[in-house]
């Protein structure tokens, strides 16, 4: 269970990862070729109509770059918080399946006869923590979710 979690949050890891380098190459991408688009039509305006019309002409391709990106952070905005809503269900229902199974009691009889009931109390009381912590940890996901809804 425990190498199931670690798997995860290394995929979960890489794929960040991966993520944030894309967006940002396109981010520069997109910046120098709204930055050469933008001075194409600057020259163009300012020939045909002036330099007042020019200046206008690039304000409007930087508006409606910034309105694409805005539209697209609040559209990934919203995937996270579906997809942070959605988590706490599967994992209830995974352990909700997981514990009255029973060969996870009749796999856990032998370990704890194994290890002894003295020795099993310490184990299960960081075991406990560890739990307590990663459930603070989910239920921080909601303040992002009320943020979202504020903005």
């Amino acid at each position: 269970m425990f190498q199931h979690f670690i798997d995860d949050l290394r995929d979960s890891a890489g794929q960040t990862f991966r993520m944030t380098s894309l967006v940002v190459a396109v981010a520069l991408s997109l910046s120098v070729t709204t930055g050469f688009l933008c001075a194409a039509a600057f020259v163009a305006v300012l020939r045909r109509f002036g330099l007042i019309e020019a200046c206008l002409t690039g304000a409007a391709i930087y508006f409606v770059v910034t309105l694409l990106a805005a539209g697209l952070y609040v559209a990934r905005k919203r995937q996270a918080a579906n997809r942070i809503a959605e988590a706490p269900k599967q994992a209830k229902a995974s352990i909700q399946s997981m514990m009255p199974d029973p060969m996870v009691i009749a796999s856990a009889l032998p370990i704890i006869r194994a290890i002894g009931f003295k020795r099993l109390v310490p184990i299960l009381a960081v075991g406990a923590l560890a739990l307590g912590f990663l459930a603070s940890r989910q239920g921080g996901g909601d303040d992002d979710g009320s943020e979202a809804e504020a903005d």
